[in-house]
């Protein structure tokens, strides 16, 4: 009999060569668990899913709940279905008033699919402005606005009539004009190595977008569920989207996503065509009872108090010389390196000998992503930055001897 590691080899399509060949058996907390019992801290959440942590019981029992009682029934958006019903009403509850209206898919880049067609029907427009080394998802349209050619050349031809413009750069938001249908931007840049926008910068931007009559997209699928320390990142910058983008941390866990809009906005699909965008799992019934036990623990539990504090004490304590900046917003944090050569041998010594899982970012390889679970507690932050220290002391010496 094969071993999950040969079948995971052999059968699973693979995203690269070198994957982490890392075998859980089992998650709670901010831990993973190894089938021979060894332990790893996640300080990565799943790559900003696992926000209330592996596993949280609350969760676990809604989705057990749910499935007691019906699956997949129906396609999206034709039966009444109380978790995805109640699962919209209660995230209403943390929006401004006008974003009343929630469609949910399966995934992030499958909601800012969908948030790019509604653009387009609503507007009429054809254009399309993102940000140079964004990050919006691996499917065609999504990847279109992503901005970053290496990982686009091999797919093109794209979508057409894409622009990118510089994050945090005032000038360029003149580039925004009458014929752009919406501007896509994550509200805190993830891939790109968390970078926060700059006094005044999104405020200007939901002007020009005012002005212009262009849709304003805020991608919150990394930073939105609480990750900053409120519940939606933009709340702390003074601003509002026109359509809200959401996934990851959002199903404590299970897979799901959704962009929100206004009743006006989002009857653009229902005509001309009728069905104007369709899925089939999406709203999925033990998906929206896991994402509304999510909600209710990150209130609830009062997640969001402690979120700024943790930041802080992993600042406090993640002091090193190799360490060249400590970049973040809440628990989005990446600390920067002198290059990839210096953090990759920092991540595999975290991993094989502290038991410490993390990673780098697709667009900011010399910086070490810090997204952990928002329930983690002091004593754990303790440990994890121990360990890093360790690993990052270790390797620089190893570094130093042999040059």
């Amino acid at each position: 009999m094969l071993t999950p590691r040969q079948l995971f080899l052999r059968h699973q399509a693979q995203t690269s060569d070198f994957p982490l060949l890392l075998e859980i058996e089992r998650a709670e907390g901010v831990y993973m668990y190894a089938p021979d019992g060894r332990r790893y801290l996640d300080l990565i959440s799943g790559i900003g899913v696992s926000n209330v942590g592996h596993r949280h019981p609350r969760v676990v029992q809604a989705i057990k709940d749910q499935a007691d009682k019906y699956l997949h029934l129906m396609v999206y958006g034709e039966l009444v279905q109380a978790p995805p019903a109640e699962l919209a009403e209660a995230l209403h509850q943390t929006l401004p008033a006008h974003l009343d209206n929630i469609y949910f898919t399966n995934s992030g880049a499958e909601a800012v699919e969908g948030a790019l067609k509604l653009a387009k029907r609503h507007t009429g427009r054809t254009e399309l402005i993102s940000c140079h080394r964004a990050y919006h998802g691996s499917t065609q349209g999504a990847l279109s606005v992503t901005g970053s050619e290496s990982f686009k050349r091999s797919y093109r031809p794209l979508l057409p009539d894409v622009r990118h413009i510089e994050f945090n750069d005032f000038a360029d938001l003149a580039s925004i004009t009458e014929r752009t249908a919406a501007v896509i931007i994550e509200t805190i840049q993830g891939e790109a190595g968390v970078r926060v926008p700059v006094n005044g910068y999104l405020q200007a931007l939901r002007k020009r977008c005012l002005l212009t009559g262009t849709l304003l997209i805020l991608d919150e699928i990394q930073c939105g569920f609480g990750r900053t320390g409120t519940f939606w990142a933009f709340e702390q910058f003074g601003v509002w989207p026109d359509v809200l983008v959401c996934a990851k941390g959002m199903g404590g866990g299970m897979p799901i996503g959704a962009f929100i809009s206004s009743q006006q906005i989002m009857a653009g699909f229902k005509t001309n065509p009728v069905l104007g965008h369709c899925t089939t799992f999406g709203g999925h019934p033990v998906s929206c009872a896991a994402s509304l036990a999510t909600l209710r623990v990150i209130q609830e539990e009062q997640l969001l108090a402690g979120v700024h504090e943790k930041a802080a004490r992993f600042r406090r304590l993640l002091q090193h010389p190799a360490i060249r900046a400590v970049r973040g917003h809440g628990l989005l944090m990446a600390i920067e390196f002198d290059s990839y050569d210096v953090l990759k041998p920092i991540i595999d010594r975290a991993l094989e000998h502290e038991g410490i899982l993390t990673d780098w970012f697709l667009f900011c390889d010399n910086s070490l992503r810090l997204a952990p679970p928002l329930i983690i507690t002091n004593e754990e932050i303790d440990e994890a930055c121990a360990a890093l220290l360790r690993a990052i002391t270790y390797v620089t010496e190893q570094t130093a001897a042999t040059t």
